[in-house]
């Protein structure tokens, strides 16, 4: 898997992921637990990698742009 995540896309993935999952325990019922779709932004920045980037061919890493 190359890395397709940049510096600030991993930032925001980070905050959006940790603002979801703070949804656990701020909405009563059993809503709730829509709160976990947090950790997907949260893998996608920890692995550098998004799935759904290589099917649109988007790319923010700027490891790759050198060439």
């Amino acid at each position: 898997m190359k890395p397709n995540v940049g510096s600030i896309d991993r930032v925001i993935r980070i905050v959006a992921g940790l603002g979801m999952l703070s949804a656990i325990f701020l909405i009563d019922g059993p809503n709730r637990w829509f709160g976990l779709i947090g950790i997907v932004p949260l893998l996608t920045a920890t692995m550098r990698f998004c799935p759904l980037y290589t099917v649109i061919g988007l790319d923010t890493c700027p490891a790759d742009k050198k060439a």
